[in-house]
């Protein structure tokens, strides 16, 4: 009983015989606490900033090596403790380093899962939610469904309107059956109930927007409250292209200026001049996706127009007559030679002379058309400014 009594009072005072080891546990386990500090810290940065972790080689201090990597030598020369750390790695003092692929993805996997947590716990609190789906194909060129939520977020003072990504969903069947029964699959993992949708917001494709068929329509089906709104950009994109498409003057507008940015980008050199002589903006490819891209592409041609009409061909044309002058040419236009073809005995002089007037005229509308295209967009931008 005494020797009982004595050892729980050694163990209340911590005085036992085994004193000194537990103090190199707690400081051991204190050692390597900090050292995952340190990683789940580069790891967030990392992924926050979508870069990515692993190099050609995962060997520390090599060339290479990775993003990660290189964070923990970074951190190594100002801290102690990854300092301490990677001393023991290199000398083979430990067998787990928690520098590998395996922790790496481990911890992405983890943050995830707490991120999409905390963002089901915030659509569970709104009860009532609308889904956005989007496909598109991958890298790997294997098609890829993005679930995103929309829903009122009252944690805060005042209510907000909140999205918010959850997950990839890798899709084969990319019929409206197909991507229905991935979605009720996702929000079955997810612990969301189908029939707190409100909402559903798709682009207008008709395995997506179909009313018979289509992703919408099934989802109606499974909770008849999911009203269905179209995608309000996509819908506008489609209306502006078919708009475009139907006038003549502004697919020749256009295409006059895809043809200056694909001559320009076809060339270093030509590249280099535009840059020397127009400032501030570049030339831009249209994009067929996305029509606001237009804009971007019009302005610098809109904004420097005329400094090209009034400085602009009195430069080129100085610069070409001391180029021509300096290798000995003569500064004058060679005039092309005029194909003669033989006429036929019920053929007159008038229709060259027809033919000469309608190219005269051609030209001229041409340009008329560009004139007025390009005042008509200067209009609109100003007052869209």
């Amino acid at each position: 009983m005494t020797s009982w009594i004595e050892l729980e009072n050694r163990f209340r005072s911590k005085t036992t015989i085994d004193k000194s080891i537990e103090l190199l546990i707690d400081a051991e386990r204190e050692h390597w606490r900090h050292v995952l500090k340190r990683i789940i810290a580069i790891v967030k940065r990392l992924a926050k900033n979508t870069l990515p972790f692993r190099g050609d080689d995962e060997r520390l201090h090599v060339e290479n090596n990775g993003l990660f990597l290189q964070m923990v030598e970074m951190v190594s020369e100002f801290d102690p403790v990854m300092q301490e750390h990677i001393r023991r790695a290199k000398a083979k003092e430990i067998q787990y380093t928690y520098l590998g692929k395996k922790i790496q993805n481990e911890l992405i996997q983890l943050l995830a899962n707490q991120v999409r947590s905390s963002i089901v716990k915030k659509v569970k609190d709104a009860k009532y939610f609308a889904i956005i789906l989007d496909c598109t194909p991958d890298a790997s060129q294997e098609e890829q469904m993005s679930l995103i939520v929309r829903f009122v977020d009252n944690s805060a003072n005042l209510p907000t309107v909140q999205e918010h990504w959850l997950e990839f969903l890798k899709v084969d069947d990319t019929t409206g059956l197909g991507l229905a029964t991935e979605l009720q699959k996702a929000l079955i993992k997810i612990d969301l109930d189908i029939d707190d949708i409100r909402g559903q917001g798709y682009d207008n494709g008709s395995n997506m927007s179909g009313k018979h068929k289509g992703v919408q329509r099934r989802v109606h089906e499974m909770n008849p409250r999911a009203f269905y709104t179209p995608c309000g950009a996509h819908s506008l994109n489609l209306a502006l292209c078919d708009m475009v498409n139907c006038c003549s003057k502004a697919v020749s507008f256009f295409g006059v200026i895809q043809r200056i940015y694909t001559l320009f980008s076809s060339s270093t050199k030509r590249w280099k001049i535009f840059k020397d002589n127009v400032q501030g903006l570049t030339v831009k490819p249209l994009s067929q996706t996305r029509w606001e891209s237009h804009v971007e592409s019009v302005k610098p041609i809109m904004e420097q127009t005329a400094q090209i009409r009034e400085i602009g061909f009195a430069i080129a044309k100085d610069e070409a007559a001391k180029k021509a002058s300096e290798m000995g040419i003569e500064a004058v236009f060679t005039e092309k030679r005029i194909i003669r073809r033989k006429k036929q005995f019920d053929e007159s002089g008038s229709d060259e002379v027809k033919q000469s007037a309608e190219e005269s005229f051609r030209v001229e509308y041409f340009i008329f058309i560009i004139d007025q295209a390009l005042s008509s967009m200067r209009t609109r931008f100003e007052q869209f400014k």
